[in-house]
């Protein structure tokens, strides 16, 4: 199928919370109309899922080899927290202004550092190899980038911008919306918690999918599109702080 990597417009499809117990319902669904379209999905994974809310749903056996299974058909599995639990506030003081509570923000260095090991850990351990993160609730400090770098992380998704942009020493691929929305330029991932979903949900995304289905990017030929050009940096600037500045009255 065609794709669109030499063009100026992309989205990368970005799930958001898959663990062990999730709505596999709506995952199998998802996973028949992904191979059907030919799209490649970033999947942030919970390596250590305790979230209260999540652990309510079916869990499934042989997670890990599923997520084997779906990395050698080329989708990106990326780690999305390490226990998907909040511990701490941000009062808006986060690096995006998200607001909120977080799992990381606010904690040492070396605590940050230990959550992400472990979770490293555990991927390693079935054989997974990762480079990318985005935090539970969009929320991060400086000490979450560095421990990022100090475990050989490089990709973050999430931010503000409208192509990738390279920052602290890391890749950024923007994600700016809560739902699925394609820009008429630019390349972005979105944002999909297909959990709590309901059958009309599932059906706009794939209706969704299906008008776009040329427009869909993998994330190494996202990342390809990381743009350095002073335009670039300045379109990005003011994305960041125009999003940051209405964040704060919210």
């Amino acid at each position: 199928m065609k794709n669109n990597i030499d063009k100026k417009q992309g989205l990368l499809i970005r799930l958001d919370d898959i663990a062990e117990n999730m709505n596999w319902k709506l995952m199998d669904k998802c996973e028949k109309l992904f191979k059907e379209l030919n799209i490649k999905p970033l999947l942030g994974v919970i390596p250590f899922n305790k979230d209260p809310e999540l652990l309510k749903f079916e869990k499934r056996d042989h997670f890990w080899n599923k997520l084997k299974d779906w990395s050698n058909m080329g989708w990106e599995i990326c780690m999305h927290g390490y226990t998907h639990v909040y511990d701490n506030n941000t009062n808006k003081k986060d690096f995006f202004n998200y607001g909120g509570k977080s799992e990381f923000y606010g904690h040492s260095l070396i605590e940050q550092s230990k959550r992400i090991n472990n979770g490293l850990k555990i991927f390693s351990k079935n054989n997974i190899n990762i480079r990318s993160f985005f935090a539970p609730n969009h929320t991060y400090d400086y000490n979450t980038f560095n421990a990022l770098k100090n475990n050989g992380i490089n990709y973050v998704i999430d931010g503000y911008g409208i192509y990738p942009y390279k920052k602290k020493g890391l890749t950024f691929v923007p994600q700016l919306f809560y739902k699925e929305i394609m820009l008429p330029f630019g390349v972005q991932a979105t944002q999909i918690h297909l959990n709590y979903w309901d059958e009309k949900k599932f059906n706009n995304f794939s209706k969704f999918l299906f008008k776009n289905k040329n427009k869909f990017l993998s994330f190494d030929q996202a990342i390809k599109k990381t743009k350095q050009s002073v335009f670039s940096k300045i379109t990005n600037y003011s994305v960041e702080y125009g999003l940051k500045f209405i964040r704060i009255f919210k």
